[in-house]
């Protein structure tokens, strides 16, 4: 970037319809800004669209192309596909720089990553890999880990992680590259005396190349009239596919190299060949050493395999990645830190965890505490480090309100003054939108609420009546708007929640008081713009979601421009690709971006969010009452297909809240009924339906069942003893080599060739084991929703679209439902 200037191409940011993600689009462009960088903003809906993005603004800017290269970065997509595919940039001829002078910056925070982008690189660095002379030129990227040598401007793409990849992907890392510096070899399936499950995960490690793709309504119809050679891929690249690994060296361009933030220059281990044997022993037979070559192919392609089948997750946010960026370059302020918190805070709303999308179990530090893990809080952690660092004392605030505040709880509501423009700490109840709304309507509307109370039924209605009672607070007090309440029942609020809420099993609804051993462990976050509003984090990610999936107004149009009669006998199928749809997406990204910038434009929108969250409590009430939730062999079922907030589901993302709505609920019910949650801890997932009639398909959404969170001290101690056994591996190992060239020393034959066969198949069944018991591990409790739509659509002639870039989203044809959720009903859907 330092090498821009004011003659360069704009930098292309391609940003998905996410808060996370257009946070983290406002840190960059305010980055961009101050060094005068020219950029251009283009958001994509999905994979259809990032296609397009990328024939219309990446191809032009190659230079094979006429164009002067640059730079792209992909904030929020892009992280579990091949890249240089869906934007084309592996179109090339032979001799020619793939990358054609263009650089990625993929940021994204959905796992598992697509392995070609992170530890491939560029054809030519892998090829540098096998030179027989590695010290004639000293390599800039080893094993896709950039070096202190590296220099920008070469193209390609580079991956921004926040230390997983280092920490956790070892055995990955290894069995990619292991395939990668292969010779041609084609596997045509015979049999090497090899486990049973190694040629079948070469197949079906392939069918889950094609799972993180799109896929049309026209694609099932199209695919056996498309020519082969002329058509793009649709599946993204594998490196254990059967195909030839050096020929995809030349057919795959720009193979990502990725940024570690580490300073750290020393190349990871080497992939150097066992020792060669004497020149007295005899070499093997050709045909010993395809079969041992092809054991130790499906080897490496089983370890990808399990790793693409684990299931997607989250990691660290990508606001706050760049958050961190902006730290590193000294030029962090209010305005980027509150955004990176909002970005953050957006995730619980939409059910993103360390095991991806579902509900999760919170500590009893009430708040947001435990949401992500220890990981996420470390994270929150360091945003409230930094608020205090940015936010110092106001000299002002003479009468120690902000300090009496923090110290008894008290919710603020108002800056100090017409200019406080501060960030603070608050001790925020698990209320939504209290601000905003009454204490009465606040509470009902709380999903944590709602699910430990039982608030759909009548029962858990007087439920929250007692409470209210116990707490000293009158049903004609807490309707009105919280703002004009009583200012000593507001005083006492948390206290009064904090004595009385644990009788009713709500020991998480407000975080405890600061200790010196958690901190403020739970506590939020809360902006003021002067005397204009008081939002907190949760506020502003409520509202900035809600003007992306429902829009500013809340009234579904048609395509047409007029509001849509779902009861007219004259209406027809519109807009079933989904174009028009993208489209108005779009459209709100802008409203949602410029919002995030001005206070009156959020206020504008608060009575979106409202109407929303209404909408979500009507319909849940309505599933559970009317008994519509269905129980099947691996997951819950339940349809939206009538009522009259149906159009409203139709985006994904609103129906994601609802799915977590009704999940907790069920959850909650089931834990009630048993005195625990089902499928050991973990929960049985959901699927949503949600009717789109003006398209004539379902939306359909897949969730996690609950245990999301992590035990990380257990896992640590699993990945060391993983560790030790992977040390006494190899040192096993060593041994048999030194006990193999001395047998064949004294042999001078290769007599004993099928001998150490068998000895090393019998090590690498031994050394499955703890490679089976670490990946296990990772995947525990993980959605695999994604991987299971595509079984599906693989054995069934269904018609699927599968556009979103979160992968347990997908639209079947009204027609298709039945037997595409028969089919699901058989897949394991949750790890």
């Amino acid at each position: 970037m330092h090498a821009n200037h004011s003659q360069s191409p704009p930098v292309l940011i391609l940003v998905s319809l996410e808060p996370d993600a257009l946070c983290a689009c406002r840190i960059l462009t305010a980055l961009f800004r101050r060094d005068y960088i020219s950029h251009k903003i283009q958001p994509v809906s999905g994979y259809s669209d990032l296609a397009i993005a990328g024939e219309q603004l990446v191809q032009p800017m190659k230079l094979q192309l006429g164009g002067t290269g640059g730079v792209v970065v992909c904030l929020g997509v892009g992280g579990m596909v091949d890249v240089s595919t869906v934007l084309g940039l592996d179109n090339v001829q032979d001799g020619e720089d793939p990358s054609g002078g263009v650089q990625v910056w993929l940021i994204d925070a959905r796992r598992p990553w697509n392995l070609g982008n992170v530890f491939a690189g560029r054809p030519e660095d892998a090829l540098q890999s096998l030179d027989a002379n590695p010290r004639s030129k000293v390599p800039d990227v080893i094993d896709g880990r950039i070096q202190s040598t590296y220099k920008p401007g070469r193209g390609g793409i580079i991956v921004y992680d926040d230390g997983d990849i280092d920490e956790e992907m070892a055995t990955e890392r290894d069995a990619f590259l292991a395939l990668l510096r292969m010779p041609e070899l084609e596997d045509d399936g015979e049999d090497v005396d090899d486990s049973d499950g190694a040629s079948e995960a070469a197949q079906s490690s392939d069918r889950l190349g094609r799972s993180k793709k799109r896929k049309s309504w026209s694609d099932r119809e199209d695919d056996e009239e498309e020519d082969e050679e002329n058509r793009r891929p649709r599946q993204r690249r594998r490196s254990n596919s059967s195909d030839s690994d050096r020929s995809s060296l030349n057919r795959i361009s720009g193979h990502q190299r990725r940024d570690s933030h580490s300073s750290s220059g020393s190349p990871q281990p080497s992939h150097s060949p066992r020792s060669s044997p004497s020149p007295s022993a005899q070499p093997a037979s050709p045909h010993k050493l395809r079969r041992r070559l092809l054991r130790l192919r499906r080897k490496h392609q089983a370890v990808l395999h399990k790793y693409y089948a684990l299931g997607s997750t989250y990691s660290e946010p990508i606001s706050s990645l760049l958050y961190s960026l902006a730290e590193d370059l000294g030029r962090e302020d209010n305005n980027l830190l509150w955004q990176a918190i909002v970005g953050v805070s957006s995730l619980e709303l939409y059910g993103r965890s360390m095991t991806g999308v579902g509900i999760s179990t919170s500590l009893d530090a009430g708040g947001s505490a435990g949401w992500g893990g220890q990981r996420g809080e470390r994270i929150r952690q360091v945003l409230r480090d930094e608020v205090r660092r940015l936010n110092p004392p106001d000299s002002k605030d003479v009468n120690g309100e902000r300090t009496r505040g923090e110290t008894y709880g008290v919710i603020p509501c108002h800056g100090l003054s017409p200019t406080d423009n501060s960030i603070q700490l608050s001790p925020e109840p698990r209320f939504l939108l209290i601000r905003h709304w009454s204490l009465y309507e606040s509470m009902l509307h709380s999903p944590y609420l709602a699910a430990r109370l039982h608030i759909w039924s009548d029962v858990g209605r007087k439920r929250l009546h007692k409470l209210l009672a116990k707490m000293g607070v009158s049903l004609s007090q807490c309707k009105q708007s919280y703002t004009h309440m009583d200012m000593e029942l507001k005083r006492g609020l948390r206290q009064s929640l904090l004595k009385y809420a644990p009788m009713y099993g709500l020991d998480g609804l407000v975080p405890p008081p600061a200790s010196a051993g958690r901190g403020k462990e739970g506590w939020g976050f809360v902006r003021s713009w002067g005397w204009k509003a008081c939002l907190s984090a949760i506020d502003v990610g409520v509202i900035v979601g809600a003007i992306l999936e429902v829009g500013k107004s809340g009234v579904q149009t048609d395509p047409t421009g007029k509001p849509y009669d779902r009861h007219d006998p004259k209406r027809e199928i519109v807009d079933e690709d989904g174009k028009l749809e993208n489209q108005a997406w779009v459209e709100r990204f802008w409203e949602v971006y410029d919002a995030l910038g001005d206070i009156e434009a959020l206020k504008a929108a608060l009575p979106t969010a409202l109407h929303l969250h209404r909408a979500i409590l009507r319909t849940g009430t309505s599933l559970i009452e009317k008994r519509q939730i269905r129980h099947l062999k691996a997951f819950r079922m339940a349809i939206v297909k009538e009522g009259p907030d149906v159009q409203l589901f139709t985006h994904p993302a609103a129906l994601t809240k609802l799915a977590l709505w009704v999940g907790e609920a069920i959850a909650e019910q089931e834990k009630d009924q048993r005195g625990k949650i089902g499928k050991g801890g973990k929960g049985l997932p959901l699927v949503l339906a949600g009717l789109n009639e003006k398209r004539g398909v379902y939306v359909i959404v897949g969730t996690g069942g609950g245990g999301g969170t992590i035990d990380v001290r257990a896992r640590e101690k699993r990945r060391q003893r993983a560790k030790e056994k992977a040390k006494r591996k190899e040192e096993r190992r060593i041994e048999r080599d030194r006990k193999r060239e001395e047998r064949r020393e004294r042999t001078g034959s290769a007599d004993a060739e099928d001998e150490d066969e068998s000895e090393e198949e019998d090590e690498d069944e031994s050394g499955d084991d703890s490679d089976d018991e670490l990946l296990d591990e990772k995947g525990h409790g993980k959605n695999r929703f994604g991987n299971a739509f595509q079984e599906v659509v693989d054995e069934i002639n269904a018609r699927v679209r599968i556009d979103s870039f979160e992968h347990c989203v997908v639209e079947v044809k009204k027609e298709d439902l039945s037997g595409f959720l028969e089919s699901l009903s058989m897949k394991s859907c949750v790890g």
